[in-house]
């Protein structure tokens, strides 16, 4: 074999390197993207249970409050009844009566808002619907994760069957899948727009 020929040879093979080449490059680039949409997904679903659970804990504390508060409720009626319904009532057992009856309202006063501590009724109602919010939020998020995975995968294989098949159009198939993969992930993340069969 002369040198011209086995030149020749190594320009007939290039063609055909290069596409291995390029479709290698995808196929590592498709398989980092797929590791992004995997740890976007895991956390889409960790942020929906976490946010669920602190959501329903912050609605449980808020029902034990408003129970709370209406059991005071109820014995500050009692408390004002009493001392209107029996007019032999003594000065100290009045007074006695309306300082109970102050601490109630001032207890079901704090029930009802306690900024200071962000444990009354309507500062644990806004926390709840914040866990709610951010429930819902990754709850949208993650059926893009999960399609984007899977396209992800598919465009990986398709791939790798075309080099391995040397069939072209499972290339190019296989890329148009990953791409369509790869902007699924980036809807998942961001949201930018909604899909209805998706959603």
């Amino acid at each position: 074999m002369k040198a011209d020929e086995a030149a020749e040879m190594m320009e007939t093979d290039k063609p055909e390197d290069k596409a291995k080449q390029r479709s290698a490059i995808v196929i590592a680039i498709f398989a980092m993207l797929l590791a992004i949409t995997g740890l976007g997904g895991q956390n889409a679903g960790k942020e929906t249970l976490n946010n669920n659970i602190l959501a329903s804990n912050a609605f449980n504390f808020y029902q034990a409050k408003n129970i709370r508060q209406t059991s005071l409720n109820l014995a500050a009626d009692e408390i004002e009844f009493t001392t209107l319904m029996t007019p032999g009532l003594s000065d100290e057992a009045k007074a006695a009566l309306t300082k109970k009856l102050e601490s109630y309202k001032a207890t079901i006063a704090r029930y009802e808002s306690e900024p200071a501590t962000g444990e009354g009724k309507k500062e644990l109602l806004v926390r709840a619907q914040s866990h709610e919010a951010a429930r819902d939020h990754a709850m949208k998020q993650d059926p893009y994760f999960d399609y984007a995975e899977a396209l992800l995968q598919i465009a990986i294989v398709l791939i790798s069957v075309s080099i391995v098949a040397e069939v072209i159009w499972l290339a190019f198939f296989g890329g148009a899948l990953g791409i369509a993969g790869a902007l699924l992930m980036i809807n998942g993340f961001m949201l930018l727009v909604e899909i209805p069969w998706l959603a």
